[in-house]
C-alpha cells in the first residue's frame, strides 16, 4: 500500500513562506466537511517556518525549517482522542474530525512535535491535513506542495520499501526521533539545524601586507584522535561542520609552509574561531 510522504530539503528552503501563505489562502475562512473547518486569520499557522542561525560574523550560516503535522504512523494524538475523533487514513494521512474533536484539548498537548494548533475560536484543534481534500479531488500534489519554487518541498506517494531506500540514499531524518512516534515527514540536510560547525580565517601577514591563506592544512581533533581535516579556500576560511552541540573540547591544528599553530575549542554552539595568523 503506498502512503504519502513529505520530503523537505532545508538547504533548498529560503523562507519565501509560499506553502504557508497557500495554506493560509485554502483554509482561512473556507470549510471542508469531514476534513477541517476553517483556519484562524490570526495567530495559529498549520504550516510554520523556524529559524537557526549559526555560528558569528562573518562566519554565519542561517536556515529555515518548515514544520508541520508530521502524519505519524505511531501518532499520540489519536491515542488521546476520544470518539474516535482523529484516523489515520489507508494512504497515511492523519485527519482531526472537526465535529468530534470539538473541546478536546488534550489533542493538542499530546503531539510531542507540537504540530497541533487549538482553535479558541471553535473549540477545536487543527493541523494541516495535507490537503487531502484537494487530493481526493483529483489533485495530483498538495497545494502547499505545489507553490514551492524552490523546490525544497516535495510530496510522495511511496511503500514502504521504496521509502526505506530512499531514506538511505538521501540521508533523510525525522524530527524528535527519540520519541519513536514514526513521522511521515521527512528532513534533508537537517545538519544546518541540529548539528554544530568550528570555523575560522587564516591569514598572514608579509611586508606589513595582510594576505589570505590558500591550501592550509586544517586538522580537527577531539580526544587527541583526529577526526577530520580540510584545506583553507581561496579567502583562507575553512569549516568543519556536524559537530554535536555542546560536545565539549576540540584542537584545531593549522599547517602551513612548515608553520604549525594549534587552537583550542570548546564548542557549544557553532563557533567562528576568528582570524589566525600564521
Amino acid at each position: 500500500m503506498k502512503k504519502w510522504n513529505v520530503i523537505i530539503d532545508v538547504e533548498n528552503c529560503n523562507n519565501c513562506h509560499m506553502c504557508v501563505l497557500a495554506t493560509k489562502d485554502e483554509y482561512v475562512g473556507n470549510s471542508f466537511p469531514g476534513y477541517s473547518e476553517e483556519m484562524p486569520r490570526r495567530g495559529a499557522q498549520w504550516i510554520e517556518m523556524q529559524k537557526k542561525e549559526r555560528g558569528q560574523t562573518p562566519m554565519i550560516d542561517i536556515a529555515y525549517l518548515p514544520t508541520m503535522c508530521q502524519h505519524c504512523d505511531d501518532a499520540p494524538c489519536i491515542k488521546a482522542a476520544e470518539n474516535n475523533a482523529i484516523t489515520k487514513r489507508e494512504d497515511g494521512i492523519i485527519i482531526i474530525d472537526p465535529e468530534k474533536s470539538k473541546g478536546q484539548k488534550q489533542i493538542v498537548e499530546s503531539c510531542p512535535h507540537n504540530s497541533i494548533s487549538w482553535n479558541e475560536e471553535l473549540n477545536i484543534p487543527q493541523i494541516w491535513n495535507f490537503d487531502a481534500h484537494l487530493l481526493d479531488d483529483g489533485w495530483k500534489l498538495p497545494r502547499a506542495v505545489s507553490v514551492c519554487v524552490t523546490g525544497a518541498m516535495k510530496a510522495i506517494k511511496a511503500n514502504e520499501s521504496e521509502i526505506k531506500e530512499l531514506v538511505e540514499k538521501e540521508n533523510l531524518e525525522v524530527l524528535n526521533p527519540e520519541h519513536k512516534t514514526k513521522p511521515r515527514v521527512y528532513y534533508k540536510n537537517l545538519y544546518r539545524f541540529n548539528k554544530c560547525f568550528i570555523g575560522g580565517s587564516i591569514a598572514t601577514i608579509q611586508k606589513n601586507l595582510e594576505d589570505c591563506v590558500k591550501n592550509a592544512k586544517v586538522e580537527l581533533y577531539k580526544d587527541g584522535i583526529k577526526i577530520n581535516e580540510t584545506l583553507s579556500d581561496d579567502f583562507g576560511d575553512f569549516k568543519f561542520d556536524f559537530l554535536e552541540p555542546n560536545s565539549g573540547k576540540y584542537s584545531v591544528n593549522i599547517n602551513y609552509n612548515e608553520k604549525n599553530k594549534q587552537i583550542d575549542v570548546d564548542l557549544g554552539e557553532s563557533k567562528y574561531i576568528g582570524n589566525i595568523y600564521i
